[in-house]
């Protein structure tokens, strides 16, 4: 799996971090505010998803899809209020409630102290990226990402959003390196088949919010795995010992 890799990137909700939940209740209450009609958590996050997906060429598709649910609500409020409302309601999930995945942290200091050039490639926002970067106590704590990742990508650093290429070819560029010394780890179909367009071997890492697309996640990796206990012991299995303790 890592054997002649030098570069290892993550995308970061859902692979890194257990933060797909969070934007489910993020999104459950936004639509209450809107006026609408309760919905489950699958029903939001495909929602959310299927519009994502649709908007990914725009210039910004977290804005277009606030402006679908302006029109999906009759709202009276324009796509950019309903934007700006959706990060204030996130504000604090940000802050106090998102957290690595158990044993994340781990396998990032492994890696990292092994000699691999760790990077994260994510379609977040910037802004929400800062907060973990600078102000989430249960991230800062454990493996604050400015000390162990070279490079963070947010949705800025980008056009076009996953499944697209993009923001994958611009890690390639940037460190001047070929698909085969790289690896990604995602959580998600969109995300896989954003590294597998780029030429680069993906694994999919298990997060319970992408159990409808279980089976073409399957297909489409290169490695699986249940969660970072199970990671870190096939990593240590390959040779891989950290060169600082």
């Amino acid at each position: 799996m890592l054997v002649n890799k030098k570069i290892v990137i993550f995308d970061m909700d859902g692979t890194l971090i257990d933060s797909v939940g969070i934007w489910n209740e993020v999104d459950r209450k936004l639509s209450e505010r809107l006026g609408g009609q309760p919905l489950s958590e699958e029903a939001l996050q495909t929602r959310r998803e299927r519009m994502l997906r649709e908007f990914s060429g725009r210039e910004n598709p977290y804005l277009e899809y606030c402006g679908f649910l302006k029109s999906e609500y009759d709202s009276s409020l324009s796509a950019e209020q309903i934007y700006r409302m959706r990060y204030e309601i996130s504000s604090d999930f940000l802050k106090n409630t998102v957290d690595y995945k158990e044993n994340a942290e781990q396998v990032i200091r492994l890696l990292k102290n092994a000699g691999f050039t760790l990077v994260i490639a994510s379609a977040t926002r910037k802004q929400s990226m800062d907060v973990y970067r600078l102000q989430n106590q249960n991230i800062m704590r454990k493996a604050m990402l400015d000390q162990y990742f070279t490079r963070i990508y947010t949705k800025e650093d980008v056009r076009k959003m996953k499944p697209d290429p993009e923001i994958y070819l611009r890690v390639l560029q940037d460190f001047c390196a070929a698909p085969e010394v790289c690896i990604v780890f995602e959580d998600s179909l969109i995300g896989l088949e954003a590294a597998k367009n780029a030429g680069i071997d993906a694994v999919a890492m298990y997060d319970r919010h992408s159990d409808p697309e279980r089976g073409q996640i399957e297909r489409i990796s290169n490695y699986r795995f249940e969660n970072y206990s199970e990671l870190y012991h096939a990593i240590l299995k390959e040779g891989i010992r950290a060169s600082i303790l």
